[in-house]
């Protein structure tokens, strides 16, 4: 039987190009969203098989139902070989005002619970069986606190610290957790920054890299190579390099809403 690969936040983005990017390496698909339908909006032209994908119609940040839909994918489809945690939104928020707050706790229960709620179930199934890879999508954002970012920057190092704790739980378990920090992506959660995006890539290209790695099992990556440099050189900086730096650089819109 072919492998599987459970993808959250298939609906868009990174989620649907990881999804084609392992549909043509032959796996079988078991594709989260919230929204079922949009899975199937993007499906079709690409005449996947519906006896390859299993679609769960699931919002990450009901840990309850991320059991059940687990429970239900692995009774369905058995246990996944990679479980790939890529849910998650993008927003910029100002927590000097008080309904900011509120966008930013749903930021961070998507981005941060919504990983451990996808990665968790699987876990104890995986670990009976010696192997498995969990996947955490984590961010160059989250490497330094950038103004107007606090949210979404937060719930980043948040995940990266995850991943990186889990990482050190299953060792010698046989089951490898694989962190990959995105740089620049062209896709819904990046279209309207209105600022410059270097080295942006394709979600299609970063699919590629991305599968790479995880088939490697790479316990850290940042993609593309270029924003790893970036990354490294942001974490050495001195504060008050880094503060100077950017300084007055556009923030990211703000929203009462998500």
């Amino acid at each position: 039987m072919a492998p599987l690969v459970l993808i959250t936040g298939a609906s868009s983005g990174l989620g649907q190009a990881l999804a084609v990017h392992y549909a043509r390496a032959g796996w079988r698909l078991a594709l989260v969203a919230r929204r079922g339908e949009s899975i199937k909006s993007w499906l079709n032209p690409y005449e996947i098989s519906t006896d390859r994908y299993q679609i769960y119609s699931t919002d990450v940040t009901d840990t309850q139902a991320m059991q059940h839909m687990a429970q239900a994918c692995m009774a369905r489809q058995g246990v996944p070989d990679v479980v790939i945690a890529n849910a998650g939104i993008s927003i910029g928020v100002d927590s000097s005002h008080p309904e900011d707050l509120d966008v930013m706790a749903r930021i961070l229960a998507t981005n941060v619970m919504g990983t451990a709620a996808t990665l968790g179930p699987f876990i104890p199934a995986m670990v009976a069986r010696g192997s498995g890879t969990l996947v955490g999508i984590g961010s160059v954002a989250g490497i330094r606190g950038l103004p107007g970012h606090g949210g979404y920057c937060a719930s980043k190092a948040a995940v990266i610290s995850y991943c990186e704790s889990l990482r050190g739980e299953l060792r010698n378990t046989g089951v490898k957790v694989v962190t990959l920090c995105p740089g620049y992506v062209a896709t819904p959660l990046t279209q309207n920054n209105g600022y410059i995006m270097p080295f942006l890539m394709q979600p299609e290209a970063f699919a590629e890299i991305a599968f790479k790695a995880i088939q490697a099992g790479c316990s850290y990556r940042v993609i593309p190579w270029q924003m790893g440099v970036v990354a490294k050189v942001l974490r050495l900086l001195p504060n008050a390099l880094f503060d100077k730096a950017f300084a007055g650089r556009p923030r990211k819109p703000r929203s009462n809403s998500v």
